[in-house]
C-alpha cells in the first residue's frame, strides 16, 4: 500500500502520507479541486479526500489527519487541523522534503474524544 487509506462511512476514499517522501508523492497526485488536510503543528501526514466529498467526509478526514499526527502522538490533546484545496498548495526551492506552503486555509479543532473514538472504531 503506497499511502495510508481510510474509507469514510459514506464510502469515500481518503489517502494519507506516511512520511516526508510519501507526503511529496501524495501532493503530486492531488487534483486542484480536492480537499487536503494537515495539522497546524509540523509532523503531520497530508491527507487527501479523493473526488468530491460527501456529507461527513470532511470531518472524518480531519480526524484521520489528527490521529496520525505527531501532535496527537506527543500530546494526546485536541489537535488543530488545516483544510485547503489542492490548488492552494505551493512549494519553493528552499522548502525541505515533505514541506509545502498553503494559502486560503480553514482551521478546525479536532477534539481528543473524537480521535479516541476514531481509534477504537478503526
Amino acid at each position: 500500500m503506497k499511502f495510508r487509506e481510510y474509507i469514510t462511512k459514506q464510502g469515500t476514499l481518503v489517502l494519507a502520507g506516511k512520511n516526508a517522501r510519501n507526503n511529496e508523492e501524495l501532493i503530486e497526485q492531488i487534483k486542484p479541486f480536492e480537499e487536503v488536510f494537515h495539522t497546524a503543528a509540523p509532523g503531520s501526514p497530508f491527507v487527501n479526500i479523493k473526488g468530491k466529498p460527501k456529507k461527513g467526509d470532511i470531518n472524518q478526514a480531519a480526524i484521520f489527519c489528527a490521529r496520525y499526527s505527531h501532535d496527537w502522538r506527543d500530546n494526546q490533546k485536541d489537535v488543530e487541523v488545516h483544510r485547503f484545496k489542492g490548488k492552494d498548495i505551493f512549494k519553493s526551492k528552499t522548502m525541505k522534503l515533505g514541506t509545502f506552503g498553503v494559502k486560503n486555509l480553514k482551521k478546525t479543532k479536532i477534539k481528543k474524544e473524537d480521535i479516541i473514538k476514531f481509534i477504537k472504531n478503526n
